[in-house]
């Protein structure tokens, strides 16, 4: 397991939230993200429903570092989805019992019917690709290619991003892979890549991004060091 130092973590909980929900079109700033989450300060302008995606998104992030040698399963992701829908949606923790739609999507989701076997063929698939995984790239390429067939199945109701964006985040810790933080002025290029399902694109955009976060990951073990 990758240590975590505590101030690593509290910088990953705020962007991972900040920007996975406002991908999901939350509008509460990055710095009233850190007051509310870090400080347990709720700016006046807030909605009520805003501040149960930032709540919950951080009773979930809690919950897969909680959770990061425990194995991937089906009950570990409606866990995940149970907690970032509290209070939201009364269908959490449940596959969807409805046919939706990916707004702007040029593909169908899997239908109610079919999304419990194909999620269990999904976590079959995922869990032998990051078996035979011979190195880090080989774990990256398998995590993103895993994604966008989770977004593309869309096997919630609701919060369907956010949950497959903490099970990406679950994947990469477990395998000490720095997780990856899909940056909210980057949600078109994202979406591109689950609509086209460019797991090539997405791999690199993914890997590009984790470097990065290593370096930051690694500034926060040196300046713990040197205290």
């Amino acid at each position: 397991m990758m240590h975590l130092p505590k101030d690593y973590l509290d910088d990953l909980l705020v962007r991972m939230t900040h920007h996975s929900c406002a991908i999901e079109n939350n509008t509460i700033t990055l710095s009233e993200t850190v007051s509310i989450l870090l400080y347990q300060m709720i700016p006046g302008k807030v909605s009520v429903r805003e501040f149960y995606e930032l709540e919950n998104h951080r009773i979930a992030f809690n919950y897969i570092i909680e959770s990061i040698n425990q194995e991937l399963t089906i009950s570990l992701i409606h866990d995940v989805h149970s907690l970032l829908m509290d209070r939201l949606d009364h269908e959490k923790g449940h596959f969807k019992s409805h046919e939706n739609v990916i707004v702007g999507a040029t593909f169908p989701t899997a239908s109610p019917k079919e999304t419990p076997l194909l999620m269990e063929q999904w976590l079959l698939n995922l869990n032998n690709r990051i078996q035979k995984a011979k190195s880090s790239d080989d774990i990256i390429l398998s995590i993103c290619s895993s994604h966008i067939a989770f977004e593309r199945i869309h096997p919630y109701k609701d919060g369907n991003g956010r949950t497959g964006r903490l099970i990406m985040m679950h994947l990469l810790l477990k395998n000490r892979v720095v997780p990856l933080v899909i940056l909210k002025d980057q949600k078109h290029k994202y979406f591109q890549f689950l609509d086209k399902q460019d797991t090539e694109g997405f791999t690199v955009y993914a890997t590009e991004n984790i470097n990065k976060d290593r370096q930051r990951y690694n500034a926060f073990l040196n300046s713990l060091s040197k205290e």
